[in-house]
């Protein structure tokens, strides 16, 4: 389908989902949809509950943020949880400016750009429908119309609570437009839009000198004063500042702490009493979510002054750390690389993942607890099986320091570091090691960093180089080792006829000879050591293959080399380890023999086929790997 008719579609689309009737017809539409009615903070929290909620290890994570924001699913819990729900159900809360406070690159602008453009999509939707009082320039819940009088018998009858006062333009007009019946003021539904400005504002403040307070509240439109003949008229004055558009819907403040304090005194009694002041009229109702966003440093500036402490306790302070899960900062690289124009360029496997690995090694904090260091909290707190360590461990561990993930480096120098490399190299393949002398060499260019850290992460860059080198490792093992599936299968069959001997106390007959052998015992700890069975353990693990082996029979499965995860894993090493010689000759060797020419292009096609690699980064990988088992 060509663009333009997508484009005719989406006219059309707007088009039938448009309603406007009087505010009798809205009543009658309010009965059979009574949701319609409900605040702003009732409608983002709907907006994130309706994109789905799955419960994952007892904790809830929400669909909407799926795509956008990986590794923070705890804070994004107590964010819609302790602000949203509370809100929603009127609870005091929703009286409070949200503050996202977090460090650079941590997600806190994704997190307010996807509620706007969130609450774009879903004004078009039958649960998030939002209606106004036509021609009005603040999109005014028609329910303002109700008298007060009459409130608590509307909300009797239709089950509503109506917070509010109608505007003094809308006073005027009821009056002067309709003659006082409110029954036929004109009602219409509205959709969200920040480009338009209607139900999402956006604050950014600028000079202080120069900054006037009509952006947020609007302003007399001194053109019109001769005509009306008063500044006290409301049709003399302009509702367009950002208070008055956010209306309904939301505003961000951003930078907010940065504002000068005449900006921020308007917001006291905007969150606490829903209205605020300006020009000469009564104070005016607004319904609106004031999300602002800072960084630590700014906030801890802002709550040490003693004149901020009334705005101080209107703020609901949420973290918004960095992601601290190597496998879900791997997940921002891509995501950021897909975005940008690297998109065609041959990133090699586990590139991103060495990176990934040094970036969360730096935001991690030194762990207290006996016999865990960094590696190891680092895999546990990406889900990985530690031996010696359970989920109470992992649940004590993020207890030790709660400003944890507030430090760090940020995703964007990674993804500065791999443009830096491929740009000024002229690269079109690029690999871990290319990304770690990248990363390392900008980190004496960037100013933020003490001379402290700088030494610190130089470890870690270390630590990162030989966690890839046992990754390289073992990805050309593998390689290898599917290149001599028989053998693998040959060995292993060969260790589980000695076990079930050893097991059964049997002995062995030679096929070749027919004599009786006993079970080859160095045979079986030259495999099981390489996965650090123990001596005392290799009974009981001897016991626990047997075991699979009797279970997999009933089932009337065959037992196999991919039956046993640990097994596996020890044939692979133990192959490996006969055929290091192999690999040493055919990766180092200037001018190989055909045969081990034939070998090497097995595996680089192996590589290629089954594990992402091209051609240069699999001979590259090759070339490392066998200078690694030259050292």
């Amino acid at each position: 389908m060509s663009i333009l008719k997508k484009v005719e579609q989406f006219r059309e689309e707007e088009e039938r989902l448009r309603w406007e009737g009087t505010f009798a017809d809205y009543l009658e539409l309010l009965k059979e949809k009574p949701w319609i009615a409900q605040t702003a903070h009732s409608r983002v929290y709907n907006m994130i509950k309706d994109a789905g909620v799955e419960e994952v290890n007892g904790k809830k994570e929400y669909s909407f943020f799926k795509d956008q924001l990986y590794g923070v699913e705890e804070s994004l819990e107590k964010l819609v949880e302790e602000y949203f729900h509370s809100a929603a159900k009127r609870l005091d809360v929703r009286k409070r400016i949200l503050l996202l406070m977090g460090p650079v690159s941590g997600g806190k602008s994704t997190l307010v750009t996807m509620l706007k453009r969130g609450l774009e999509q879903y004004s078009k939707t039958d649960k998030g429908a939002v209606f106004a009082i036509k021609g009005c320039p603040m999109h005014e819940d028609p329910l303002h119309l109700i008298p007060t009088h009459l409130r608590k018998d509307f909300q009797e009858e239709y089950g509503i609570k109506i917070e509010g006062n109608l505007s003094p333009l809308n006073m005027m007009r009821v009056e002067e437009e309709y003659g006082g019946r409110i029954e036929d003021v004109i009602v219409e539904r509205i959709f969200f839009s920040e480009d338009k400005r209607t139900g999402i504002g956006t604050f950014s403040p600028s000079d202080p000198k120069s900054q006037d307070i009509a952006d947020l509240t609007g302003s007399i439109d001194f053109s019109t004063i001769a005509e009306y003949g008063s500044e006290s008229d409301p049709r003399a004055y302009r509702f367009d500042g950002e208070l008055n558009k956010a209306n309904r819907g939301m505003m961000e403040f951003q930078e907010m702490l940065k504002c000068d304090e005449k900006f921020l005194w308007h917001l006291l009694s905007l969150t606490q009493e829903g209205n605020f002041k300006a020009g000469r009229f009564a104070l005016i109702s607004a319904d609106e979510l004031i999300v602002a966003h800072t960084n630590e440093s700014e906030y801890k500036s802002f709550i040490s002054n003693k004149k901020n402490e009334a705005l101080h306790s209107r703020i609901i302070v949420m973290k918004v750390p960095y992601n601290l899960k190597v496998s879900e900062e791997e997940r921002i690289y891509k995501k950021m690389i897909q975005d940008s124009d690297l998109a065609h360029v041959h990133i090699a496997p586990h590139a991103l993942k060495v990176a990934a690995i040094f970036t969360i090694l730096t935001r991690l904090k030194e762990p207290t607890k006996q016999g865990v260091d960094l590696l190891k909290k680092m895999r546990l707190y990406d889900g990985e099986s530690v031996e010696g360590f359970n989920s109470q461990d992992l649940e004590e561990l993020k207890q030790e320091d709660p400003d944890e993930g507030m430090s760090g480096i940020d995703p964007r120098y990674v993804i500065n570091r791999i443009s830096s490399a491929i740009i000024r190299k002229q690269l079109t393949s690029i690999n871990a090691l290319d990304v770690l002398r990248s990363i390392k060499e900008g980190l004496s260019e960037h100013a933020s960093i003490s001379k402290e850290d700088r030494e610190r992460y130089m470890d870690f860059i270390a630590i990162a180089r030989k966690e890839y080198d046992a990754i390289a490792k073992k990805e050309v093992q593998k390689a290898f080792v599917y290149s001599y599936d028989e053998s693998a299968k040959t060995l292993m069959d060969n260790y589980l006829d000695n076990v079930e001997a050893y097991c059964n106390k049997n002995k062995l007959r030679d096929p070749l000879t027919g004599e009786e052998m006993t079970p080859d015992e160095k045979l079986m700890r030259s495999i099981e050591e390489q996965i650090g069975i123990s001596e005392n353990a290799k009974k009981a693990f001897r016991e626990e293959i047997l075991i699979r082996i009797s279970a997999y029979a009933r089932k009337g499965k065959k037992f196999d080399y991919n039956s046993h995860e640990r097994l596996r894993e020890a044939i692979q090493k133990k192959l490996f380890a006969d055929l290091k010689d192999i690999v040493k000759i055919t990766t180092s060797t200037k001018t190989p023999d055909e045969s081990q020419l034939k070998k090497v292009n097995e595996v680089i096609a192996r590589l290629i086929d089954e594990h992402g690699y091209n051609s240069v980064s699999a001979n590259e990988l090759l070339r490392y790997v066998g200078s690694l088992l030259n050292r």
